[in-house]
């Protein structure tokens, strides 16, 4: 009677042999399909969500934008049948919409309807508020302003050796540098992970912050994946070691490869 193979003995035998058993083979490559899949799936699912979402809200004025008077038409009927089966089509003419936007404000007439504009939103309580402050993060982020990030730093916060990764966002001026010791301190904004959106503005003296070789977006990556993604940071070039000049040799000096010459002997 032939005995059943001992299932502890095999595995003992497989972990001997340095070999994966099969099981653990096969998690290992359904991990490594999740590595591989999970960001791909991400940036579909989120791209199809952003089209999605731009559809829904530019396809009913794309329908309104049909004239009267073709509505009723086969034409009218093409035009709504097309706008409701193509994907993406609300984003083509949203960013459509936006050129044109920006033609017109680029004009002297275009200007001038909306710093009219503008001073209309200016006189209406609290929309006046809100409406500087967006302006304001929006020309921040589309990097029209020169208020922008500058540099990716580390700073001891919330106390100290504790590091904290931070931009630099401008030098302390005005009351601010004012009430401040006698020291140069600049703005560093903390943002909070995984939201890079919300922090804390700290002023810090300059010789307290710790420089990385980081781009602003780089800095952006790891604090959204929780320092999970950590930048290489760009290559520095390191200044080459001066050599000493070359200096003509001598002719007359006897060479290296030169055999020396022997004294000569006393025949005494």
């Amino acid at each position: 009677m032939s005995k059943k193979p001992d299932r502890r003995r095999t595995k003992e035998l497989s972990d001997r042999d340095g070999k994966p058993g099969f099981w653990a083979w096969i998690r290992g490559r359904f991990f490594a399909g999740m590595v591989i899949a999970a960001p791909i799936a991400a940036t579909v699912f989120a791209t199809y969500w952003f089209v999605t979402f731009v559809d829904n809200r530019m396809k009913p004025l794309m329908r309104g934008a049909i004239p009267e008077g073709l509505r009723d038409t086969s034409i009218g009927n093409v035009l709504d049948f097309l706008i409701s089966v193509i994907p993406g089509l609300g984003l083509v003419f949203a960013v459509l919409l936006l050129i044109l936007i920006g033609t017109v404000g680029a004009n002297l007439l275009g200007r001038s309807a909306l710093q009219l504009g503008e001073r209309i939103l200016n006189r209406i309580p609290l929309v006046n508020s809100l409406y500087s402050m967006l302006k304001q993060i929006v020309e921040v982020v589309a990097g029209s302003n020169q208020a922008s990030f500058r540099e990716v730093v580390m700073v001891q916060y919330p106390k100290e050796n504790t590091w904290a990764v931070g931009f630099i966002t401008s030098n302390a001026a005005g009351d601010v540098a004012l009430k401040l010791p006698d020291k140069a301190h600049v703005g560093v904004f903390v943002p909070t992970t995984p939201n890079p959106t919300s922090g804390f503005l700290i002023y810090v003296p300059e010789e307290e912050i710790i420089r990385l070789n980081f781009s602003v977006e780089e800095g952006a990556k790891l604090i959204i994946s929780a320092g999970l993604v950590v930048p290489q940071g760009e290559p520095q070039i390191t200044p080459a070691t001066p050599q000493a000049p070359l200096v003509p040799k001598d002719p007359e000096a006897p060479s290296q490869l030169d055999p020396v010459p022997k004294p000569d002997r006393d025949p005494s």
